[in-house]
């Protein structure tokens, strides 16, 4: 999220930016120059960083690392203090998030380094007159959901795990929580048959996994992300 000192620069509405969206109709007639699954993936976020096609988001751009272990989370949006961080889920909801994968034997650094962290929207979206944060609107998801389908072409991810209600609607046909979290999903997510395992948000204004059946929910949730071979290859 942003730092508190200063706020964040506004993204230019139309700045000029040049690069190949790698998309799998793209890949087939302009392939990445690098040959490795990560090596592609760091391309591809060298052209994410520079997009500017949301002219009311808040820039920079918050990306994770290419990760490339065919794990892919996918968050909501980035908070007021990622930008400034330089890091998906770096404030107050990433400590619960950590707590969370701590909990099942993965501290922070080491998955940072073996998931590819990706979000409903990569840039704030700004704050909300109302109080909290403005929700992404329809055009601003589907211009990041762009982004998205090439990751997944590229990372192939065996395992899926949106969190909060946003990211998860973006996956599967419902987004209520006692409906989906606890489970594994099998889908079909932007042409590739994968596993999808949905956990709450973990924002601190949510007492939803703080008490029942949440508190069970979200444990096994946990649960099955552990047993999950792609997590078990991944981190052993």
């Amino acid at each position: 999220m942003v730092g508190a000192n200063a706020p964040p620069d506004r993204h230019t509405a139309h700045a000029a930016v040049q690069y190949t969206l790698f998309t799998p109709a793209a890949m087939t007639t302009h392939p990445p120059a690098h040959t490795t699954i990560q090596g592609q993936l760091t391309e591809h976020m060298r052209a994410l960083a520079a997009c500017r096609r949301c002219a009311q988001m808040i820039g920079p751009v918050v990306l994770g690392q290419p990760a490339a272990h065919g794990i892919l989370q996918i968050g909501q949006a980035p908070g007021p203090y990622e930008g400034k961080l330089g890091r998906p889920f770096a404030w107050t909801a990433g400590k619960t998030l950590f707590r969370w994968y701590g909990s099942i034997g993965v501290e922070e650094a080491r998955f940072r380094e073996r998931v590819y962290m990706a979000a409903v929207c990569r840039c704030f979206p700004g704050k909300n007159p109302k109080g909290g944060d403005r929700v992404p609107n329809r055009e601003e998801i589907g211009h990041c959901r762009a982004w998205l389908s090439a990751e997944v072409a590229l990372l192939r991810p065996q395992l899926v795990i949106p969190v909060g209600k946003l990211a998860i609607a973006q996956v599967l046909e419902s987004d209520r929580l006692d409906a989906v979290v606890g489970q594994t999903h099998r889908v079909e997510f932007h042409g590739l048959m994968t596993d999808v395992v949905p956990l709450p948000h973990p924002s601190g204004l949510s007492t939803w996994f703080k008490v029942e059946p949440g508190k069970t929910l979200l444990a096994a949730a946990l649960r099955q992300i552990a047993a999950h071979p792609a997590w078990r290859a991944a981190f052993g």
